[in-house]
Formats: structure tokens, sequence, C-alpha cells
């Protein structure tokens, strides 16, 4: 359910959120609003179904942002920054690594055709028209397309501590063709089917992040080698020291944000993508014009035809001229659908059209000696331009890296949203556009990826052959996925989707197929990255379900651990004189529980509503024999929106009838908020207050029940005493049966070597470390 500040087209708006709407009207006294001199039982149902209806408003909510007018535009030029420079620079090199030799003129018009095709059925039809609307609430990327469908379909397991407030968007049965249902019965019925659909989007999403690895890499050091057009002597070594410079400057401006980088690029982009149109007519007008009937597809046919083995070898060139599109749709989380269509079909696509117009018009026309072919950009710009077109090609191939920088911030994002990469710090880098992200560690990660990188290879045509194969693999796996999407989800008749399917899938097999052939010659080596990937994404999912395994058993309710027959209810206890006495079970010992003057605020990290109790507290009551006056479990709830309005950001309930003074406190708060400071302990105070009070703390004792009364005296009393956090330290550690396959055991030490060395330590947050106990506990897992 998504809150109107996250579907505002403009700055979040100051709008009561859905979720939070009144549930007390229907609730009291004959149906009246309960005062705070009503029976505690009616706020208590009324408290109960509020936290309900929140938390599975949260969990589910929808944040997908739409824009209009000037916030549209805005988008449109900030993406073309981003998004088109990989694919903007596709004509540097797409002729020379098509043709070994000087070609015909048929031959020429053939490749040019294969070209124009591909760009129009693959980037065009297939991305901008398909596949870009089977987003995940905004998000793009192959990963993107398996959280959808598993939102659709039960093929995925999920943490068991809030999967009961998760909702399916399954379309019931009737309602959906007979393909589509048989094939979503087949995903959830086979296990088989699940990991083999699991297995496709982990190495997907790899090898996006592989690109975003080998593309800085492989722009950088082309945009350099371009020098050697007026300097031939410069050396390889300079080359490479000077890549690296400029790859590392390119990493450190990554926390700018996408919306400064964006801008700052897109002028550079559009320069390059306006010349290349303008270079493009002018060659077709001063050559061969006659290369336009190679819009015609029959052009491409008989060039495959007509080259035999050769032609389909050279499909491992002209697919490096739709390179990037994998990151036109992993990138609209940054930019939005429309921002990303409006910008290819407004700018990009048309100038790369007549961009390699233009340069087969200039192959076509070279005579039987001629090199062109090896350099078409180059030699196809006019007289007077070579030194412009030598510096805007540089800057172009330097900004050229941002599409997959992004596009790895992006995926990284989702697989952590899906528990198949650890939690690590990620940094909204806009208030408006919010899905805009910057994530510190990975953005190291990759500059060392992309150092090692351009050490090791220090030259494109390796690289060239790497990348190649990766984009394709993406693309052949989007078809496969987004044929899923169509029947299960959109419920397209398979009479519509299979004839498209057969289409796209038979043109990406024809591209795969031909760059497999560059596997042994480089493109090894992105599979190899993307396999290792691969492996740390499944071992980290494969670890949380063993760790969610662990722990559920791990919340128990209170009368589990304690003897609370004698203690009555915490309305009898509050407002008689004297306390019963609370004992532990006969389970933990049967000794008696003392209590402890103050606050303790627990803090929860998974938050449900209802009795049971996370496990730091019942360690605290094991290890302490008491229990603080006034108990608070906390948890901090983020939501994918800047601000929570201040009225919205607390739930609070009871947790437990029989026990005085406890309370479960939710801190609703937006990713532009730091509710970890020193104003938070006061602040819990209040809210506890006005809890109680329902909104008026000010109220005289008449207004107020006398049980309200008893629970504000104790809570001054504790608050003057002492308010404390407490922390639990889940330490992890492999049971002695799991030593017997060493496979196992070696998986797990993996894993929880991540767990602990990507686990927040306490001394990045920002509160005060002199009030704060951390209780320590083992689990075998």
């Amino acid at each position: 359910m998504a809150s109107p500040s996250s579907q505002a087209t403009t700055t979040p708006q100051k709008q009561q959120d859905p979720s939070l709407v009144d549930l007390t009207a229907s609730v009291g006294n004959g149906g009246e609003r309960p005062t705070p001199a009503d029976d505690s039982q009616a706020w208590e149902r009324v408290d109960q179904e509020k936290a309900r209806r929140v938390a599975v408003a949260d969990l589910n909510r929808k944040n997908k942002q739409t824009y209009r007018g000037l916030s549209l535009l805005w988008l449109v030029f900030q993406s073309v920054g981003v998004v088109y420079g990989d694919i903007g620079t596709s004509p540097l090199y797409v002729y020379s690594s098509t043709f070994s030799a000087h070609p015909s003129r048929d031959d020429v018009i053939g490749a040019l055709s294969i070209i124009i095709w591909s760009l129009t059925l693959i980037v065009s039809i297939k991305y901008c028209l398909i596949v870009l609307f089977a987003d995940d609430d905004g998000h793009g990327g192959t990963f993107a397309m398996y959280s959808l469908l598993a939102r659709h379909a039960n093929i995925l397991r999920r943490d068991p501590n809030s999967s009961s407030l998760l909702r399916l968007e399954r379309h019931h049965t009737r309602e959906m063709p007979s393909v589509g249902r048989t094939a979503r019965n087949f995903l959830e019925r086979s296990n088989i089917a699940k990991i083999a659909l699991k297995i496709i989007a982990i190495v997907g999403v790899s090898l996006v992040i592989a690109d975003g690895i080998l593309m800085p890499a492989q722009s950088v050091l082309g945009a350099i080698q371009g020098v050697r057009v007026v300097r031939p002597d410069f050396t390889t070594s300079a080359i490479v020291g000077i890549s690296c410079a400029i790859i590392v400057l390119l990493f450190l401006i990554q926390w700018f944000g996408t919306a400064k980088l964006g801008s700052c690029f897109a002028p550079v982009v559009i320069i390059w993508l306006l010349f290349n149109l303008s270079t493009g007519i002018y060659n077709l007008v001063q050559y061969d014009h006659g290369v336009a009937k190679a819009f015609s597809p029959y052009f491409a046919f008989s060039y495959l035809a007509r080259n035999g083995e050769e032609g389909w070898k050279s499909l491992g060139g002209t697919l490096l001229a739709f390179t990037g599109s994998e990151a036109l749709f992993a990138d609209i989380g940054a930019f939005g659908r429309t921002a990303t269509q409006i910008s290819w079909f407004g700018l990009a696509y048309p100038c790369l059209l007549i961009t390699y117009l233009g340069q087969a018009a200039v192959l076509a026309a070279d005579d039987a000696n001629g090199i062109a072919y090896t350099n078409p950009f180059f030699y196809s710009v006019p007289p007077g331009t070579f030194y412009f077109s030598l510096v805007i090609a540089i800057l172009t191939a330097i900004v050229a890296s941002q599409a997959l920088i992004t596009s790895s911030f992006q995926l990284i994002s989702q697989l952590m949203r899906l528990s198949y990469f650890p939690h690590i710090k990620m940094v909204h880098t806009s208030h408006k556009f919010h899905y805009q992200i910057y994530i510190p560690f990975a953005n190291f990660l990759l500059l060392i990826g992309t150092i090692i990188v351009t050490a090791v290879y220090n030259n494109t045509t390796s690289l060239g052959h790497a990348y190649g194969v990766c984009v394709i693999i993406v693309s052949f796996i989007t078809t496969c996925m987004a044929a899923l999407v169509a029947l299960i989800i959109w419920r397209i008749p398979s009479y519509v989707v299979i004839p498209v399917f057969l289409i796209f899938i038979a043109l990406d097999g024809a591209y795969l197929t031909a760059a497999l052939q560059k596997v042994a010659a480089g493109g090894w080596f992105t599979l190899v990255l993307a396999f290792l990937l691969s492996l740390i994404f499944a071992l980290w999912r494969w670890g949380k379900e063993k760790q969610w395994a662990a722990e559920a058993m791990d919340r128990i309710i209170p009368a589990e651990i304690l003897d609370l027959s004698a203690h009555g209810t915490a309305r009898q206890s509050q407002s008689s004189s004297t306390h019963g006495k609370i004992k532990f079970s006969t389970s933990f010992g049967g000794g008696e529980l003392f209590q402890t003057p103050g606050i303790a605020i627990f803090f929860d990290k998974v938050g449900t509503v209802g009795d049971k109790v996370p496990r730091v507290f019942t360690q605290y009551l094991r290890r302490f024999k008491s229990r603080p006056q006034v108990v608070v479990l906390f948890h901090l709830r983020p939501l994918t929106q800047p601000v929570v309005p201040d009225e919205e950001k607390f739930i609070i309930t009871r947790f437990n009838s029989q026990m005085s003074s406890c309370y479960r406190v939710t801190l609703r708060h937006g990713y532009a908020e730091d509710m970890l400071t020193s104003e938070l302990k006061p602040r819990i105070v209040m809210e506890l207050i006005l809890f109680l009070t329902r909104g008026a703390p000010d109220a005289s004792p008449a207004d107020v029940a006398p049980s309200v009364q008893k629970e504000l005296q104790t809570l001054n009393q504790a608050q003057a005493a002492q308010v404390l956090y407490v922390m639990g330290k889940e330490m992890m550690q492999i049971r002695k049966s799991s030593k017997r396959n060493p496979l196992r055991w070696a998986a797990l030490e993996v894993f929880l070597w991540i767990r602990e060395n990507s686990r927040r330590k306490l001394s990045d947050m920002n509160i005060d470390h002199d009030s704060l106990i951390e209780v320590g506990f083992v689990k075998d897992i």
C-alpha cells in the first residue's frame, strides 16, 4: 500500500498515510471512539488492529513513482547522461569488430541491416516496449523480474518472521489462461523449476555486475587509446597508468549521486549523439545514400546466406551495437520507464541509426584498398572536425561506464531486499527520486575489480570479447523471464506470447552462439567472474535460510518463560497497591523474577505484531533474574520514502496483558532521517505518554482512567531512575553434525564470516553508548 508521498510527482506531500486511517471509528463504547477514561481493552483492540494493518501496509506498500511535466523532463535529461553513454559509444568499434578485411558494398549493407534491425527489435521493441513494463515496483533488471514473479507465484522461501504479513498478488486460477495457469503450477510444484529459475535470476544479475567491472576498464582504456590516432608512440604503460587514474576519479565522484552525475554527463552524451547525427547526415549526402535500403530485412538475411559461417561469426561484432541495453532496463529504478522511453525514442535511437547509416556510406564508397573499416568513426568525421571528434569521443567513452555502475547499485539493492546479499550501507542521493542510490562498499569493490582488470588486460580487444558474451547472455535470460511474466502476471494468451517469444529467443540464440566463440579469446573471464558472484549470492541466501530455520523458535510468548498465573492482568496489578510477584516457569527453574527501576529499550530487529518477544528480552530475564520497571520492545522500520511525518512515525501497543508497563514501539522512518541519535530516548518516553493519554498529555486526572494514571506514575519514576538501551549480540556456531559434511561446513563458515564482518557496528550508531547494554547469546546453525 503506497503512501501519498511515494506517489507524488514532486516533493513528498504532507498528507496522511492511508495505512494510518482512523481505526477507532467502529471500536469502543457502542461504536463510538474510546476516550482516555474508557476501558483500556477497547483501546487495546484498536491499537493491535492499527499496528497490524500498518505493518501489513508497510511490508506490501508500492513505492513506484510517476512523474510529469518538468520533473519528467529533468529525468529524461539525466537519463541521457547515465543510460546512453554505453550504447551511444558503440559506433566507435562496431564495424571494426564486424569486419576483419575490407568489406564489399553488399556486405556493408548487409551488416548495416543487421544493426538496424537489432536496434529495432532488441532495444526498441523488446526492451523499451515490452521488458520495461516487467518492473518490480519501479525496479528493473532480471532480478526484479524474478522478484515480480515471486509476488505472483509461491516460488520463494521467505523469512518466517515476516512472511505472515506479506501478501501474494496472486491471480485467481479462473482468471488465468490455461498455459499461464499450467506454467505457474509447474513453477510452484517443481523444486527443480524453482531452483532453475533462481539460478537464472542470480546468473543474470551477476553478469550485469560483472559488466559493471568490465565496462569502466573497456571504455576508459578505449578512450585513452584513442590518443594514439595523433600520438602513435603513446606507450601501453602510459595508457594503463592514465586509465587507472581516470577510473579512480570516476568511482570517487559516485558519492555525488545519480542526479548530479547524470546532469553533468548528459551534455557530453547529447553533444556526442548530435555530432554523430550530423556526421551521419553529412556522409549520406556526401558519399552513398543508397545504403538506406538496408532498412529492408532482406539484406540482413542475404548477407548471412551469402557469407555462411563467416557471416554467422560476424554477429559477434554486430551485437556490440546494442551493448548497454541491459543497463537500460536495470537503470529504470533511477529514472523511471517513461523517461527512459522518451530519451531512447526521442534522441538515442534516431541518432544511432543515422550514425550507422553514415558510417556505412563511407565504407561502401571506400576503394578496394581502403582501410576505413579499421576505424570507421574517425575516417567518417567531416573535414576540420577531427580534433573536436577526438576530444568528445574520449569524454563520452569515459562517462559511458556510468550506465553499468548505476545498474550495479540498483541490482545490489534488490539483492539485499530479497536476502541474497548482506545488508550494507546504502545512501539515497535524492529526496525527490527515491531509487537514486549510492552504495559505498559496493563502489569500493567495483573500483578494485576495475583497476585489476585494467592492469591485467591493458587493451580493449580481449575485454571486448568478454563484454559481448555478458550482454547477449543477459538478453537471452531477459527474454525467457519476460515470457513467464507475460503468461503468469500479464495473463496474455499463449498464442500471442509464444510466437513473440520464439522470434526473440531465435534472435538471442543466433547472437549467443556467435558470441560463445569468443569465450576462449577472453570471454571466459566474465563468465568466471559472474560464476564467482553467483556463488556468493547463492551462498548468502542459503545461509540466511539456515539462519531463519535456527531462529524460528527464538520468539516466544512471555508465558512460556514466566509463570504469570498468580500475577493477574496488568490492569489489576496497576490498580492494586502491590504488584504480584512474577516467577520463571518450571521449565526455566521457577525462580523469582525481581524488578529493577528504570526503562529498558530492547532493540527488536523483527518487530512482529502480537505477544511474542525477541530473544534478547528472554536472555536478559534469564541472565539478570530481573525485569525492568518499564519494558519497551523497540523496532526500527525503514520505509522507501525520504521522510515520514511526525504524527505517523510511532506505532505503539501493549504486548502482554499480564505484565504491567510493557510496550511495543515501532518507529517508521524515511531514508533521509537518522533516528539513532541522543534525542531518541526522550522521544520514546514522550510518545509513551501520548500513547497512554491518547494524545492529551495535559489531561486532568478526572479524564484519565486510574490504571492509566498508575502507568504514567510508573513511567515517570522509571525515567527518573534510568533509561537504558539493550541490544542482542547473536553469535552463531556450526552444529557438530555439520562437520561430517565438509562442503556444508565450509559453506557455513564462509557465510558466518561474511555475516560477522558485514554487521553494523555499535560505534556506527549515534546513540549514548554509556546507556547501552549488549546481551550476547549463541545459536547453533
